[in-house]
């Protein structure tokens, strides 16, 4: 009894103990990503609208954020929005449904940013390109998902 309060104590504290990991997107054309929670700190990065960054901890109006690098930083949390966008970790093949074997709906470069329309139908991701055309990636093929 007393493992499993802890357990759950563990797991609010520390979602991504919990399950699958938390993203947002950069909202905005440039958001600048600090060394610390502070304007007056060090600027490391520019990062474009739509860019996935993985929620580590909010604090304050700020949120410490890992990119597709693996690059820890600080963003103002007004900076980020809920959109969900995934980039290509390699160039690959969109097919038009979620299988290997399935017709191609295109080719897709590395860190190609595309929209998330919904995920997990076993193991594949269903994801537009910005020109409308829309498709299924393997989750293991992007950050952001």
């Amino acid at each position: 009894m007393r493992r499993r309060l802890i357990i759950a104590i563990l797991a609010g504290l520390f979602p991504a103990l919990a399950g699958a990991a938390e993203f947002r997107s950069a909202a905005e054309a440039a958001v600048v990503l600090y060394d610390a929670p502070s304007n007056k700190s060090t600027r490391q990065f520019i990062v474009n609208r739509g860019y996935p960054l993985e929620v580590l901890v909010q604090v304050e109006g700020w949120v410490k954020v890992r990119d597709a690098a693996g690059t820890l930083s600080w963003v103002e949390s007004k900076s980020l929005d809920n959109a969900r966008n995934v980039l290509l970790k390699t160039a690959v093949t969109v097919r038009q449904k979620p299988a290997a074997d399935a017709p191609v709906a295109f080719e897709g470069r590395r860190d190609l940013l595309l929209e998330l329309l919904e995920g997990g139908s076993a193991g594949w991701l269903h994801v537009r390109h910005r020109d409308g055309t829309a498709g299924y990636v393997r989750a293991a093929d992007v950050w952001g998902g």
